[in-house]
């Protein structure tokens, strides 16, 4: 048994296929799904989502923000981001890190670039 996955952002469709486990992040905490899990519906937060897919590939992507719906094996991650490992450079995310990380403190902005450079950079860590 399989699961039918599809990671969709607002502006594309990242990826789909079949796949035996997801793991993704969401506000109460991260999520595992196996094929039989019960219906799910939940905010996801910004974080790092991993498709195990069927023939043993692992799918890394940065997601930020969005909501995870899990029903009859099906998993749907609508993200308001999302970028697979393998499209994000990694030089341009450490550059935006080290923007945002030597910016004032307390400015909300530079805090949110802060957390989605991070993401950015633990998705193409978590790529194998």
């Amino acid at each position: 048994m399989t699961l039918q996955v599809q990671l969709v952002a607002a502006d594309r469709s990242v990826w789909s296929g079949e796949a035996t486990m997801v793991i993704a992040r969401t506000l109460d905490g991260d999520l595992g799904i196996l094929t039989g899990h019960v219906p799910v519906l939940g905010e996801l937060a910004d974080g790092v989502v991993l498709i195990k897919t069927t023939d043993g590939e692992v799918v890394s992507a940065a997601v930020h923000g969005g909501f995870i719906s899990v029903e009859n094996d099906t998993v749907s991650l609508l993200a308001e981001v999302a970028e697979l490992s393998n499209e994000i450079d990694v030089d341009r995310a450490r550059a935006a890190l080290e923007r945002a990380s030597s910016g004032g403190e307390g400015d909300e902005s530079l805090s949110a670039a802060q957390s989605r450079a991070e993401t950015r950079l633990r998705a193409t860590e978590a790529h194998p």
